[in-house]
């Protein structure tokens, strides 16, 4: 008998690099708070939501109203910028076309906010390739696997027949929490702390059909 596949990409550092935008978009905001915020203390953060990175930046507690505020300050800053500075990166739409072409079931599992998993898709370009576009929203984000177990639920699929593909850490925990393949790109982590991953490349257009098929 046969089950159904799914392909779970993450968006940030996986479709797009991204962290650049982030980063220019974070900085003004932060600074005008009275927050310290630089490149290595970024990378602490990165691929958690707004809502679970800020308090680490602030080293306290903060106020959910707050949050809010200026989480949609840099949010806004981020979608702005957006157009003509982003694009898939290696790899991408050739494995985007060969899963598809396999019948896999694919879906961006993300903790960004939804509205920026919108426009990324359509800015690229890659909407169609996807039968589901799935946010935490108010679920807890990465590390905990509620994304990816939403993803899967939502394609009908069982976690065992889904690979992820991830490039940050809590991404990677939140993948093997729930019982997936991880495929992890070293975007913006180098190749030796993604140990939990099954198969580790450099860049997509690096992965082999022989690797993948390695994981079913």
């Amino acid at each position: 008998m046969h089950f159904p596949r799914a392909i779970l990409w993450d968006m940030d550092g996986v479709l797009a690099d991204t962290s650049e935008l982030h980063f220019q978009s974070w900085k003004p905001v932060l600074v005008a708070q009275g927050i310290h915020f630089d490149r290595e203390r970024f990378h602490l953060i990165y691929g958690l939501k707004n809502e679970d990175m800020l308090p680490l930046l602030a080293g306290r507690p903060l106020e959910a109203a707050w949050m809010d505020r200026v989480a949609e300050q840099k949010e806004q800053a981020f979608r702005q910028a957006m157009p003509g500075h982003l694009n898939p990166l290696p790899g991408v739409r050739k494995w985007l076309q060969q899963f598809n072409a396999w019948g896999y079931r694919q879906a961006v599992a993300s903790s960004a906010p939804a509205e920026n998993v919108e426009l990324v898709v359509d800015v690229l370009k890659i909407r169609k390739y996807f039968s589901a576009l799935v946010t935490p929203g108010n679920l807890p984000g990465k590390p905990d696997p509620t994304v990816f177990l939403l993803a899967a639920s939502q394609l009908c699929v069982t976690p065992q027949d889904c690979i992820v593909i991830e490039d940050s850490l809590a991404g990677i925990e939140a993948a093997s929490k729930a019982g997936m393949h991880i495929i992890a790109v070293a975007t913006t982590n180098p190749p030796e702390v993604l140990t939990q991953a099954d198969i580790v490349v450099e860049t997509l257009d690096r992965l082999i059909v022989e690797q993948v098929e390695t994981l079913f």
